[in-house]
């Protein structure tokens, strides 16, 4: 309880400095509907063309495009910039401050920085798949919107867990904002299927850089693609990136000399 209190109070505050710059509201809107019209304009330029795409068919696309918003959303929300602050603070040492709080340095450090903005990404990204469900119609049953809702969260936990592990390095690298760049870079290929991709990418994507678990995974379990060892898969590679993520944060933490260094 203590800790959905320090995230409630994060997102509050997140929300207040927000509301200082309501002009950001309009902006970001703008760009996310920018993205999401180019994204489905190149699904009907595509579509336009043939009938299905690697086996999947348009409306199967258009969910993907809701996933791809949905789950970027949450990242950007809080993930990201949360990841930026605290390597930020590593490399200034100004990290020394939330150490010294009577709380677990970890989530703190991971609800740090809110862009409350970002969640018009997620909005949108929602009606996305609600409109990509209607329209898939009798094919996805509560079952399906189970699994889906399950593996959605492991493919969050994977990213969240991959880039704390990326942050975590700035204990002993300095300066890999980099590193975040490259990451938004690869996530932009997540809006199509990752099984479209050549071999190497598509092994880059899943292995090096898991896009495809938060996104293509979860479509395939709406639209009846997923086998259930790969559920079952995803789900127990979630908890180990959650355990190793909170191990080596852990493991970084000792090699921290603060600001005194």
């Amino acid at each position: 309880m203590r800790s959905l209190g320090l995230i409630w109070l994060s997102l509050r505050l997140g929300v207040l400095n927000a509301l200082q710059y309501r002009a950001d509201f309009f902006i970001q809107l703008f760009q996310s509907l920018v993205g999401l019209g180019t994204a489905l304009a190149a699904v009907a330029l595509v579509f336009g063309q043939t009938d299905e795409l690697g086996g999947w068919s348009r409306d199967e696309l258009i969910a993907l495009v809701g996933v791809f918003l949905l789950v970027g959303g949450l990242i950007n929300v809080v993930i990201r910039p949360s990841m930026e602050r605290l390597m930020e603070g590593v490399r200034l040492g100004t990290l020394d401050f939330t150490l010294t709080k009577p709380a677990d340095a970890q989530l703190l450090v991971s609800v740090r920085q809110v862009e409350v903005w970002r969640l018009i990404d997620v909005a949108l990204g929602t009606v996305v798949i609600v409109i990509g469900i209607a329209r898939l119609g009798e094919r996805v049953g509560p079952e399906r919107a189970v699994a889906f809702g399950l593996v959605l969260v492991a493919g969050v936990a994977i990213i969240y867990s991959f880039l704390l592990i990326l942050s975590t390095l700035a204990f002993w690298l300095v300066r890999l904002e980099n590193i975040l760049v490259i990451f938004g870079s690869m996530y932009e290929a997540g809006r199509w299927p990752v099984g479209l991709y050549p071999p190497w990418l598509r092994v880059a994507l899943t292995l090096v850089v898991p896009v495809a678990f938060a996104i293509t995974v979860p479509v395939e379990t709406l639209v009846g693609r997923l086998e259930p060892m790969t559920l079952v898969t995803t789900v127990g590679l979630a908890l180990a990136f959650l355990v190793g993520s909170r191990w080596f944060w852990k493991f970084g933490l000792r090699h921290y000399t603060g600001a005194s260094a």
